[in-house]
């Protein structure tokens, strides 16, 4: 008897739930009309939650991911709504609003590259709204910035012959004074899908070299410096971006050295020397919802030092949008002395209204290193362990942007030390190179 009840109540649980599930199974129709009411109300978390509920039954079709972008849009949750977009535009892509919603959510998400791609293939119309041209210059801008050495005094008095006992030996340090860059952009499309930039950079910098030979004697040299970048950038396929780049240096520079005359008398002079470096970059990512991964490899030949340089990176947005942003990134580096963990760095941005805030802290070993995507190259003597700086934006009309960055990195360089000609000790010293840029830029 107790068997029989046991199964009955079995079979009566089993009714109640089967049913409950019929009620809540949806068909189009009821799917069609209750996501275009929510639409309707503006109720975008419930239009949201009910979208996937939908979704879980089977059902799928144009306007309920029209609808789900368009949440998401409104939300400002742009990386979500962004690739609801792209499959509503896969199934039909002849309405112009949703080719403005499916653009600007890529562009408000910081996938510019992914949404030039599609532009080419909106209405004339469009592109004429959107200001959307397939070939011509698309900025241009200009930066400036002085950088100092706040421990110059410091170093160019100290008793470096007496730390290393000097004696009868040569002795020399170069010790960075100041120098100052200015840097020119320009980017230009020259197809629907290729973005070409260029960047041209002059630096010019002010040192004091001290001489102990057994005396000391000083004298001021400068190095000029200039720094071409080029750098292609593709998307290919849906979502994945190629970008190599070549970044050529050269310059001259002061050398300011000791010799001994025939009659055993000590002459110092200036002299010029001229070099060169290359660096050549390649670099891939993409987008998956909130989160964007990148991998990148630099070779090139730096200060007479041949390396490779290898990097990745995973770029998180907690928002779905560019109002917030974290990017955690290692570095590897091959050399003389094999290859191994180079530095790790991490940067961020925040939106404050117009105002956009971004900073990046770098720790590691620094020496002839590479940064994004060979634009920043440490090439100058000396190496760093750490690195820091703080960059506010804010626009200027609609086409204007100005930034100011400062910049605070601790060096280590050496104090060398020369017997019979040949390099025979070193003594290592620290100092803090501060910087502050300025710059505004050019959107067409």
């Amino acid at each position: 008897m107790f068997k029989r009840i046991k199964a009955l109540s079995f079979f009566v649980a089993f009714l109640f739930v089967s049913q409950a599930i019929a009620q809540n199974k949806l068909n189009y129709p009821e799917a069609e009309k209750q996501s275009y009411q929510l639409f309707e109300a503006k109720k975008w978390p419930e239009l949201i939650k009910f979208a996937s509920e939908v979704r879980k039954q089977g059902i799928e079709f144009f306007y309920l991911q029209v609808r789900t972008g368009i949440a998401y849009y409104n939300l400002r949750r742009y990386r979500n709504s962004a690739d609801w977009f792209k499959k509503a535009y896969t199934n039909d892509n002849s309405f112009d609003w949703l080719q403005e919603y499916l653009y600007y959510s890529l562009v408000f998400s910081g996938r510019q590259t992914e949404a030039v791609k599609y532009a080419p293939y909106f209405s004339d119309a469009m592109k004429k709204k959107i200001g959307f041209k397939e070939i011509g210059v698309t900025r241009l801008a200009y930066e400036a910035g002085y950088s100092f050495n706040a421990d110059f005094d410091n170093l160019k008095t100290r008793a470096f012959s007496t730390e290393v006992n000097l004696g009868e030996d040569y002795g020399e340090g170069y010790f960075l004074k100041n120098y100052n860059f200015h840097s020119v952009d320009l980017s230009h499309r020259v197809a629907p899908n290729f973005t070409l930039n260029h960047n041209l950079t002059y630096i010019g910098v002010n040192r004091e070299t001290v001489v102990n030979w057994p005396g000391q004697t000083s004298s001021p040299t400068s190095v000029n410096q200039f720094q071409y970048f080029i750098n292609p950038v593709w998307v290919i396929g849906k979502k994945l971006n190629f970008s190599p780049s070549m970044n050529l240096i050269f310059g001259s520079g002061d050398v300011y050295a000791g010799w001994q005359n025939s009659n055993s008398s000590k002459s110092f002079r200036l002299s010029k020397t001229t070099y060169s470096d290359a660096v050549l970059s390649a670099s891939i990512w993409s987008n998956f919802g909130k989160f964007a991964p990148g991998l990148e490899i630099n070779t090139g030949n730096v200060n007479n030092s041949g390396f490779v340089q290898m990097s990745s990176w995973v770029t998180f947005y907690p928002l779905s949008n560019t109002r917030l942003y974290f990017t955690p990134k290692v570095y590897f580096k091959s050399g003389a002395d094999g290859t191994g963990w180079n530095a790790f760095g991490i940067s961020g941005g925040a939106s404050l209204g117009k105002i956009h805030l971004s900073g990046q802290y770098l720790f590691g070993t620094m020496e002839n290193f590479v940064e994004s995507a060979g634009y920043v190259v440490s090439n100058f003597p000396g190496k760093s362990d750490r690195k820091i700086m703080g960059s506010i934006y804010y626009p200027i009309g609609k086409k204007y942007q100005f930034v100011l960055r400062y910049i605070n990195q601790n060096i280590t360089e050496k104090y060398q030390v020369y017997t019979d000609g040949v390099k025979s000790n070193t003594l290592e010293y620290n100092y803090l190179k501060q910087t502050i840029t300025a710059g505004i830029s050019w959107n067409f």
